[in-house]
């Protein structure tokens, strides 16, 4: 595929600091045009800080930044030092990006690695009608909110030999979602894998051939 166009842009919210991020279009994005799938990447904690350049150390923004081009919209927020992602942020981010460019908003899709997969979580139970899938990586969540999560397509992964981010992080997530009667959850676990499974989950063009086939 043709290769991206790169910007850098800023959303402010009704509250709080502007949210930087990575903008990343199709070669042939156009205003008036098809309205095309929309993947929010959120990263993990080495990337915070306030040079959006260190977003592009991992997962899709990697890929784009050395000309891979991909059939729909990605956002790479980045968030800032010393916090973790904001759930009420990144959900009013993803409505206003829908709102701002040619976004099918029956196909938006989260994904995220390590705290970024916590994001990930926290956001898909916060809001799960706005999502049309998640992809978690490395994270975990609430279990608690395990039935909000039941009818979302999700596919979590994690690498067992992770010493940063507890596979039973996921596992607990897996458990408490299958529980509640959710059955559009898979996962995959690395048997050989400690903390970077997303190299070898982002890389594989089955996932994201799974992703675009997802429709709320």
């Amino acid at each position: 595929m043709a290769t991206p166009t790169e910007s850098k842009e800023s959303y402010q919210p009704s509250r709080g600091e502007p949210i930087r991020y990575l903008q990343y279009l199709p070669e042939d994005y156009s205003p008036s045009g098809e309205r095309l799938p929309l993947v929010i990447f959120l990263h993990g904690s080495g990337e915070r800080g306030t040079d959006l350049d260190e977003v592009k150390r991992h997962g899709p923004p990697q890929y784009a930044m050395k000309g891979h081009g991909y059939p729909f919209i990605l956002i790479a927020p980045q968030c800032p030092d010393d916090r973790w992602w904001d759930t009420g942020e990144i959900i009013a981010l993803t409505k206003y990006l829908i709102k701002t460019l040619r976004v099918d908003s029956d196909r938006v899709h989260l994904t995220g690695i390590s705290m970024g997969g916590y994001g990930t979580w926290n956001c898909l139970a916060a809001e799960p009608n706005l999502y049309a899938s998640g992809m978690p990586i490395c994270g975990g969540g609430d279990p608690s909110t395990a039935p909000l999560l039941k009818k979302v397509p999700i596919w979590a992964f994690h690498g067992e030999k992770d010493q940063s981010v507890p596979v039973e992080k996921t596992r607990e997530m897996e458990a408490a979602v299958l529980a509640a009667g959710g059955r559009k959850l898979r996962t995959t676990y690395y048997p050989d894998s400690g903390h970077n499974c997303w190299t070898e989950t982002y890389e594989n063009p089955a996932v994201l051939a799974w992703m675009m086939v997802q429709v709320k």
